[in-house]
């Protein structure tokens, strides 16, 4: 149940989030997913550091981490406007690809040790 409500909040602001950066954005690179990744993975960074590390306390963790930021973030668009951008531009795509891996590890990475 926590899983499952956590990851249907997240889904559906996820949802709205991405029409509202979507409808102000107008360029090829996907700002939409973009940012939603980077906020979902520092938010995953600070619920397992607070939840897993620090108060060991599953049941946060399932709603918060799991749930929540597992229906906030979205790998499958990732990939897929990977590919889409790939097709206009290997430069946006290389750049997309690379700061959502590079910077979401980093902001993972800083809440960890912000929190720690």
């Amino acid at each position: 149940m926590l899983v499952g409500g956590g990851s249907a909040i997240g889904a559906v602001l996820r949802y709205g989030l991405g029409k509202g950066i979507g409808a102000a954005n107008h360029s090829d690179f996907p700002w939409g997913t973009w940012i939603i990744n980077m906020l979902g993975t520092l938010l995953l960074g600070i619920f397992y550091t607070e939840f897993s590390v620090v108060h060991h306390d599953p049941q946060w963790w399932l709603l918060l981490g799991t749930g929540f930021c597992g229906g906030f973030t979205t790998f499958a668009t990732m990939s897929a406007d990977t590919v889409k951008l790939y097709r206009k531009t290997r430069f946006l795509a290389t750049l997309y690809l690379a700061t959502s891996l590079g910077l979401g590890f980093l902001l993972a990475w800083l809440a960890k040790l912000w929190l720690a």
